[in-house]
């Protein structure tokens, strides 16, 4: 038998059949899925600290539970000191298994943790059914050591899914347990 996470299991017996009914979809390979989650974190004073970018690396790799990579400029800008191909931040892709564990240790670990919140906004839609959230404090994820920090940041999440509309997006989102804000 093979490891199925458990918010995958979820999708599958409750969101399945009950967006199903609402879109009205003939069968279950239509129903809207997820298909990765991109971590992305821009480093703005790597241009002075080159180790930024590493502590960067290293705690999206902690916090994913897969390696990241860096990433790099495309081009030179002199008004900010930055140069062609250098390092100025992180990113990692996740997919299957892993992109649902991490769905499930953000929604039931790490956005409780988030001071004052209100709930997601409901803006962070692109139009082909994908959806962008930011967060401001790495701190939130109980894997990253708030003692070994050198400097709180942010990062953002996007969270890529085979619906067509924003509107199967949020209604899947809200199935799997995603909290958001009421209008």
């Amino acid at each position: 038998m093979t490891y199925k996470a458990r918010l995958q299991k979820k999708y599958e017996d409750v969101c399945v059949p009950s967006l199903k009914e609402k879109f009205g979809y003939k069968n279950a390979m239509q129903v809207p899925r997820f298909t990765k989650v991109c971590l992305n974190q821009g480093v703005g004073e790597a241009v002075n600290d080159k180790k930024l970018v590493d502590n960067a690396v290293e705690e999206m790799t902690i916090i994913s539970g897969q390696k990241a990579q860096a990433t790099f400029s495309k081009k030179a800008i002199s008004n900010f000191k930055l140069r062609e191909k250098m390092p100025i931040g992180a990113k990692v892709t996740m997919r299957s298994d892993k992109m649902y564990e991490f769905i499930d240790r953000l929604i039931t670990v790490a956005i409780p943790r988030i001071r004052d919140f209100q709930g997601l906004s409901v803006k962070g839609f692109d139009g082909r059914g994908n959806f962008n959230m930011g967060i401001t404090e790495q701190i939130i994820f109980p894997e990253i050591d708030i003692d070994k920090l050198n400097k709180i940041t942010g990062m953002d999440i996007t969270v890529v899914t085979s619906a067509n509309t924003d509107e199967e997006c949020l209604e899947l989102l809200k199935q799997i347990g995603f909290p958001f804000r009421e209008k």
